[in-house]
């Protein structure tokens, strides 16, 4: 079992920064891929980046240049360091982690979600 915990939403101007970051606590083997993924109002959910164990990322089209994932896999935190907001990028923020637990089983985990609103 894996538990996210999120933090560092809020309002910021367009063009602002924001940092977000995710821990994950509980009783695993190990986490193999954490990231972020949004959704904005009417819309769904969507991936915003993603890194793996090994270090590799992937990001949305719509953020590379602007957003940075970065991973601590000795603390299993995740931070997404977003630049250059845009009105866009307005949505709540989910943390995700795919869990390995003792047994070999993979399990898909989401955080409970931090509003970031780019308005001015």
């Amino acid at each position: 079992q894996v538990h996210l915990v999120e933090s560092g939403g809020g309002l910021v101007q367009p063009g602002g920064s924001l940092r977000l970051s995710c821990a994950a606590s509980g009783r695993f083997f190990s986490i193999n891929v954490m990231g972020w993924y949004r959704q904005a109002p009417g819309k769904d959910r969507e991936l915003v980046a993603v890194t793996v164990s090994g270090g590799r990322t992937n990001y949305a089209d719509s953020v590379k240049g602007r957003f940075t994932i970065s991973r601590d896999n000795d603390e299993n935190t995740v931070t997404l360091q977003m630049s250059s907001l845009k009105v866009e990028d307005t949505a709540v923020y989910y943390c995700n982690a795919e869990g390995i637990d003792y047994g070999g089983t993979m399990t898909n985990y989401w955080g409970q979600g931090t509003q970031v609103t780019v308005s001015s």
